[in-house]
């Protein structure tokens, strides 16, 4: 007799898209694989006869695990979140984005920073609406709100990121989805054109060349952990973060080009071992961001195996 593992073929067809949403709800992959396994769990032991859409059905599943996690990291974060870089995303510089499922709706490093400065009620209602077109009946639920009540969670979280500093998505008024589409080619090349030429102006310790690829309010967020590359440090404006550069100027040899969330970056390798990641915000042919991950800790723990070998 043929049979059909279920529950696990259903599940299974929808990881992807749970993965993708826990990690814009937490900002670590670590943490969304354990919010997908707990949703598995709460799966393998739910009585889902009843159940129409299991897609929506899985999607508050892990919603509410993530929000649980987001408040219990809110009770124990004693720690300045300002140097704090969400796990990136890193790919190769010829690979499609549109080709990997966690980056199907496109959220930068740059975002992902400032969800993370957002109350974990707020920031759910603004993933799940905006990013993924969740209609807030669904989300009230979730909240234990009205619908009412989760429209206006969402339209608060629109506001604190419309005055956010290098805001990468374009908030709209309360009227539906506001995610920006992932990164044209054409518009990917432009921004390519401006990080190459911060990174020659680095390298040769051009002064000017810099100021003039900088946006003056440009901000530099270092999280390097208890690695060599410490302490972790927020900087801002152009002129302190070039000095940061200049420090760092004889490790752009070891940079390579990647794509980090489906924008712009580099990866420093020595000697086979990732250093550093790098994601750079273009906005106006200006740098306005700069996240930097350099702890030894996060980033054995990310999946570079491809793009540290020569």
């Amino acid at each position: 007799m043929e049979t059909t593992d279920w529950p696990g073929a259903d599940f299974e067809a929808h990881r992807a898209h749970l993965r993708s949403v826990a990690y814009r709800m937490l900002g670590s992959l670590n943490e969304a694989d354990d919010a997908v396994q707990e949703s598995w769990l709460r799966l393998s032991r739910a009585d889902t006869g009843d159940v129409r859409d299991l897609r929506a059905w899985l999607t508050t599943v892990v919603s509410r695990v993530c929000l649980d996690m987001l408040r219990s990291r809110a009770t124990r974060r004693e720690d300045s979140l300002d140097a704090h870089v969400p796990d990136p995303i890193v790919t190769r510089v010829d690979d499609d984005p549109a080709e990997h499922a966690i980056l199907a709706d496109s959220v930068g490093i740059a975002l992902l920073v400032v969800l993370d400065t957002l109350p974990p009620a707020e920031r759910l209602a603004f993933v799940l609406h905006d990013v993924f077109a969740v209609p807030f009946e669904q989300i009230g639920p979730i909240l234990d709100r009205s619908p009412a009540a989760a429209k206006q969670l969402a339209s608060r979280a629109r506001r604190r990121l419309r005055t956010a500093p290098a805001h990468p998505v374009a908030t709209s008024a309360d009227a539906g989805p506001t995610a920006a589409p992932p990164t044209g080619s054409a518009d990917l090349a432009r921004q390519w054109t401006v990080v190459d030429a911060f990174l020659a102006a680095s390298q040769q310790g051009d002064f000017e060349g810099l100021l003039a690829i900088l946006d003056p309010d440009v901000v530099l967020r270092a999280d390097a952990g208890a690695g060599p590359f410490g302490p972790s440090e927020l900087v801002r404006g152009a002129t302190a973060v070039i000095a940061q550069a200049q420090r760092f100027a004889p490790l752009g040899r070891f940079a390579r080009p990647v794509l980090v969330n489906g924008g712009p970056g580099f990866i420093v390798v020595r000697d086979g071992e990732p250093l550093a990641v790098m994601a750079l915000t273009v906005q106006d042919d200006k740098i306005t961001e700069m996240d930097v991950l350099a702890d030894p800790v996060r980033l054995s723990r990310l999946d570079l195996a491809g793009l540290v070998e020569p």
